[in-house]
């Protein structure tokens, strides 16, 4: 089946909000995904991202399941405990696999324990064996997700055409927000094509969390998990845009120069992207720290260049393009 095109059996997946609210009033529950705190490397250490305060947010906002996945750690979990109400464990464990895969995959875990964890990053860390982690998943029992299917490392070697071949290992899809719609489609796509279920997430490391989300029945994550990936399940998507991505830049440069300079831990704090790590090297010049007048100038030139909508229109070209390229790689072969 040719890549790019909405399956129409899918598209009764995608709901509003409206009908959303319609569901949960018949009992349906929702969660969000794919969330950092700040104890992801890459998220600042302002008191908004502390996971209390996304904890305290994301019961506010109704989730039915709240559940952190920071980057190759159960901080999160550490800091909270592991029994609060709604609380799922989670994380986002990266493995790179030279020979089967060719390139690092991101996967989301569920309902671990602190043994599994650490015995999963031992796969993921020395083994550098996909398969024989997805065995481990498996034998336990344990809800999991391939994020970003067509998201590649930065100077990465990707391989798009193994993909399909490594969707078919997963239960379940991630139709991720910070994605472009072109690769969500290619997502939906896969999931049709292998019988996959779709969780639509945030993966927000700004503290957005609960804009999109995925519905399904279920009176604990186990069943709830169970649903997505029996393809009983609605999502509430949104895709990348110009507006979202400079909507989101200004939420970094407020992260960086507001509420980031008011916290300790953010000195030596970088994410490893180029253009947000510029930004937080010249909040924390030396010039800027004795100025407040000259740090709250800087940050309104940043303000402007992001409004005018031009580094958002750039990151998009080059997305599309990339998009198109693996488009070209792909077809799914059932």
């Amino acid at each position: 089946m040719p890549m790019g095109r909405r399956p129409r059996n899918y598209e009764e997946k995608l709901i509003t909000p409206e009908q959303a609210v319609e569901l949960m009033e018949e009992g349906w529950r929702r969660a969000d995904l794919h969330v950092h705190t700040s104890c992801s490397f890459d998220v600042l250490p302002v008191r908004d991202l502390h996971p209390e305060s996304l904890y305290e947010k994301a019961l506010k906002m109704g989730m039915d399941y709240v559940t952190f996945t920071d980057h190759d750690t159960i901080e999160a979990y550490e800091i909270l405990g592991w029994n609060r109400e709604k609380l799922v464990p989670g994380v986002e464990i990266s493995i790179y696999d030279p020979e089967f895969v060719g390139h690092s995959l991101h996967i989301n875990i569920f309902e671990f324990d602190r043994e599994q964890f650490f015995e999963l990053m031992e796969i993921a860390e020395i083994e550098h064996d996909l398969r024989s982690f997805i065995r481990y998943l498996k034998r336990n029992k344990l809800p999991f997700i391939y994020n970003h299917p067509f998201w590649f490392e930065f100077h990465s070697d990707p391989n798009p055409s193994s993909v399909p071949r490594l969707a078919k290992l997963f239960p379940v899809l991630e139709y991720n927000m910070h994605e472009l719609k072109q690769k969500n489609e290619l997502t939906i796509a896969l999931a049709e094509s292998f019988g996959k279920g779709i969780a639509a997430t945030t993966d927000t490391h700004t503290g957005n969390l609960g804009k999109v989300y995925t519905l399904a029945k279920g009176e604990n994550f186990k069943e709830f998990f169970r649903n997505i990936a029996k393809g009983k399940s609605y999502i509430v998507p949104e895709d990348l845009t110009r507006e979202l991505l400079i909507d989101e830049m200004n939420t970094w440069i407020d992260l960086i120069f507001e509420k980031s300079q008011k916290s300790r831990n953010a000195e030596n704090y970088l994410t490893g992207i180029k253009s947000l790590d510029t930004m937080v090297k010249i909040s924390r010049s030396t010039l800027l720290s004795c100025f407040p007048g000259l740090n709250r100038t800087t940050m309104n030139l940043f303000y402007m260049i992001s409004n005018t909508g031009l580094p958002a229109s750039f990151y998009i070209h080059s997305a599309e393009n990339l998009a198109r390229e693996i488009e070209r790689q792909i077809e799914i072969e059932k």
